[in-house]
């Protein structure tokens, strides 16, 4: 796989590169990448699956940019990485299309118009006296919020089951990886990222660790040097809190989680709740709803516990460390993807902390169901439960509908959770 097109090639026009099937891949202009993305930004509603789907239909379909089997072995390698895989894809695709400089402009595209809406919905719903029917509707699609976890979850299960075909000891490790990662998450959500890191290395270790574990690592583009700093701020965030214990949180989010999305749940909820005291339980439901019900990456969820922390510059603060790790995996190691995707040690890692990840997606939805305060709350989590898993309704659909029935209930003089 390779990086950006190359310059400096000769003709009038600019630099190419022909791939199979007669794709053609040129360098192309920033301003288009910035349309291209921005608009994918703003469209990308429902997570994950509709980002890939929308680059796909972009940079394979419609433009041609890049051939299918390159992107198939970009997912691969994304999904090997921490951190959210369908921003690095993001970043990735923009690389590979329009070099370094595009990959910031394309990534910054993707990121920046699902932050700005949660830190602006963020100012109207953490606010300290919002109004009743504000309140109503954070409390109504707060409480489908549980629902929705189960429901990420489960639609992961079944194709990571798949993955341990008929080695029956390979499947028992499965499900005690998967209940490790549940269990973690409904009681130790903070230290969540220890037990990922821990299934994955007993993974590692049960099928043979080799001596070229750091080679492989480094040649995957996860370089020591360019995560030091961010371990050091790590460490400076537990030891002195504020601004710095809020890069820490950022920075569990965005470099040491595997999964993405309702992952970073848990990894929020302790610190920000009951570590720091920034937010009640009730708005980090709040903060967890306007993370699916927004477009962009759901990760984007942090920069409402920033904003909750230190105001819009908390906000700022939590979104950049929180997405910095993305660029710098793609950037640094962007055009080692295909050895990364190759490496048998990465493989095994992720077998290991894959399922853990996702018995914490679903584990998420304990604490999170146990948060609600109301008799009508715990009503519509059921409702939305039905809606999810039986009906297969979108999760947007669903919350906007959970948060339409909290305005009614407001605005009917009901209780609501404070």
């Amino acid at each position: 796989m390779s990086g950006g097109p190359r310059a400096g090639q000769r003709g009038g026009g600019p630099p190419a590169e022909r791939g199979g099937r007669g794709c053609v891949t040129a360098r192309v202009p920033l301003r288009i990448v910035a349309l291209e993305w921005t608009r994918i930004g703003l469209t990308g509603f429902g997570g994950p699956p509709v980002h890939i789907a929308l680059l796909r239909r972009l940079v394979v379909h419609r433009r041609r940019w890049i051939e299918e089997s390159e992107l198939e072995d970009a997912i691969a390698a994304c999904n090997l990485l921490p951190g959210p895989a369908s921003t690095q894809l993001a970043i990735f695709c923009a690389r590979r299309v329009a070099g370094g400089l595009g990959a910031a402009v394309g990534g910054l595209g993707f990121i920046v118009p699902g932050v700005v809406a949660i830190i602006a919905l963020s100012a109207v719903f953490l606010a300290h006296a919002p109004p009743v029917w504000v309140r109503g509707a954070g409390a109504g699609a707060g409480a489908a919020v549980a629902a929705v976890a189960v429901d990420a979850g489960s639609r992961l299960l079944r194709p990571s089951w798949s993955r341990t075909r008929a080695d029956r000891r390979a499947r028992a490790r499965w499900v005690a990886y998967v209940v490790l990662g549940g269990a973690a998450a409904a009681a130790v959500g903070p230290y969540l990222v220890l037990v990922l890191l821990g299934c994955g290395l007993c993974e590692l270790t049960v099928r043979g660790w080799g001596r070229g574990a750091v080679r492989a690592l480094r040649r995957g583009g996860l370089d020591a040097h360019g995560t030091a700093p961010m371990v050091a701020l790590a460490a400076a965030g537990v030891a002195t809190g504020g601004f710095a214990a809020l890069a820490w949180v950022a920075f569990k989010v965005g470099a040491l989680s595997y999964g993405g999305g309702f992952v970073i749940v848990p990894l929020m909820q302790g610190d920000a709740v009951h570590g720091y005291h920034w937010m009640s339980q009730t708005q980090f439901l709040n903060a967890v709803a306007l993370g699916q019900v927004t477009p962009g990456p759901v990760v984007a969820t942090v920069a409402a516990v920033g904003y909750a922390a230190r105001g819009v510059a908390g906000g700022a603060l939590a979104a950049l460390i929180a997405f910095a790790p993305s660029f710098a995996f793609v950037l640094i190691g962007g055009h080692r993807f295909e050895s990364l995707r190759g490496s048998s040690r990465a493989r095994r890692f992720l077998a290991g902390a894959g399922p853990a990840a996702i018995g914490a997606i679903v584990g998420a939805a304990i604490p999170l169901a146990g948060a609600l305060r109301e008799t009508w709350q715990f009503l519509l989590l059921a409702a939305a439960a039905v809606v999810l898993l039986v009906g297969r309704r979108g999760i947007v659909v669903t919350l906007v509908a959970a948060g339409a029935v909290g305005v009614a209930v407001a605005l009917a003089g009901g209780p609501l959770p404070r």
